[in-house]
């Protein structure tokens, strides 16, 4: 691993440099602050995989990236990736946060510190990309416009206000709509508002190798045998799969074949463990932990039924993926999910409603011809969303507000 200044983490790849296209001279250097924690090992950064995609994104349209971010060095989980461009440094930031009074009197007392290590990272940009909501994300919409007239934000969580939303949630999304933040802010979804600097964007989440593979897997998909049902993502409180353990356990005393793949891992999966061993479904109830990319593409392919049913939602990347392999995804009516599996494609329930889960469940074992049409209407929707626009639309939004060409390289995606 190269070091730079005051223990900066360059990114190390094999990449030919001479790929990159010509940069804006006159921004040379994006400083993206991030609450995702970044990995050194074997020489190399890591990240979680669909945030590292992105990055390197970003990393193509300038000639260097200086992330702002918690790192640690150790081996990272199998959802991270390595960054693939070469022009990425990671200064790392402390990691702070929780939800115990302890962590959050730890949080407010590292706060001074906090605070005076990114500003001196802000203060080497020419342009600060902050993504939100993240307790580092706070802090940097507060400081960003101090240090930079060229701003961006990201928010990558629900828009709109909900029950039990983290305070820190709403005023970060009040300071991105107020005054102070002079950039525009890219959102999920139609916003519901008139600020001008709000702009509704979508995160790209598979290249077109990834797309090809999932059209094909949807144009042989075929319900046969016991349903299988796939969740995607962090084993948290607020991502509800308990409540998809006792409608997997509802659908199977009715006598229907079941079993269920649970994808990710995070500090509820002993006790979903322990809950699918009381249900009586830990024969039908597969952990399979954290994985590579690949490794979940294949999850989809032998998958039928995708379940997202969270407290709150953004742009959910799992159910995107889920809907180009053609499975029949079911999510929370929250977010931007109930317009994405809008019009036929897929089905939405109320979070925490079991019932209304195992019937939706059931109902795939019911009619299996109705849902897999569902399943190729929602194929056909999400071939849109692949990463090669990704770059055009960052280089055109960042073009109309600031003011400034940044010329966009070629496929983004190769690595």
């Amino acid at each position: 691993m190269d070091l730079g200044a005051a223990g900066e983490r360059r990114a190390v790849t094999d990449v030919d440099g001479g790929a990159q296209a010509e940069r804006s001279a006159t921004l040379a250097r994006l400083c993206i602050v991030s609450h995702v924690v970044h990995y050194e090992h074997e020489g190399r950064l890591w990240a979680y995989a669909p945030y590292a995609r992105e990055i390197d994104i970003w990393a193509d349209l300038f000639p260097e990236v200086l992330i702002a971010a918690p790192s640690r060095r150790q081996e990272p989980p199998p959802d991270c990736q390595a960054f693939c461009r070469p022009n990425i440094i990671v200064i790392p930031q402390g990691e702070w946060g929780g939800i115990s009074i302890a962590a959050k009197l730890w949080a407010v007392a590292r706060l001074p510190v906090t605070t005076l290590a990114l500003w001196k990272t802000l203060r080497r940009a020419d342009a600060i990309h902050v993504r939100c909501p993240g307790n580092l994300g706070l802090v940097g919409v507060l400081l960003a416009p101090i240090a930079s007239n060229y701003l961006v934000a990201k928010y990558a969580g629900q828009w709109s206000d909900y029950p039990k939303e983290p305070f820190s949630f709403r005023l970060q999304k009040r300071i991105l709509r107020s005054g102070w933040w002079k950039g525009p802010v890219t959102v999920y979804g139609p916003t519901g508002e008139a600020g001008k600097n709000l702009v509704s964007f979508f995160t790209s989440v598979m290249n077109s190798s990834h797309v090809d593979r999932a059209c094909r897997s949807s144009e042989m998909r075929s319900i046969k045998g016991p349903i299988h049902v796939v969740f995607v993502g962090r084993l948290s409180v607020a991502k509800n799969v308990d409540v998809l353990l006792e409608a997997v356990a509802s659908v199977r005393a009715k006598g229907m074949k079941v079993k269920c793949t649970l994808v990710g891992d995070g500090p509820q999966r002993d006790s979903l463990v322990g809950q699918a061993m009381k249900l009586g479904i830990s024969d039908v109830t597969f952990f399979r932990g954290a994985l590579p990319f690949d490794q979940v593409l294949a999850v989809y392919e032998e998958a039928h039924v995708a379940v997202l049913a969270s407290q709150t939602e953004g742009w959910p990347k799992a159910i995107a993926e889920a809907m180009a392999f053609g499975l029949v995804c079911i999510g929370s009516n929250r977010g931007l999910v109930p317009w994405m599996l809008g019009e036929g494609r897929g089905l939405v329930v109320p979070p925490r409603d079991v019932e209304a889960l195992a019937t939706a469940l059931a109902g795939v074992v019911g009619t299996p011809a109705q849902h897999l049409e569902m399943g190729r209407r929602a194929s056909l929707w999400a071939r849109r969303y692949s990463i090669e626009g990704l770059q055009s639309a960052l280089a055109e939004l960042l073009a109309e507000h600031w003011g400034v060409t940044l010329s966009v390289p070629g496929d983004a995606s190769k690595p």
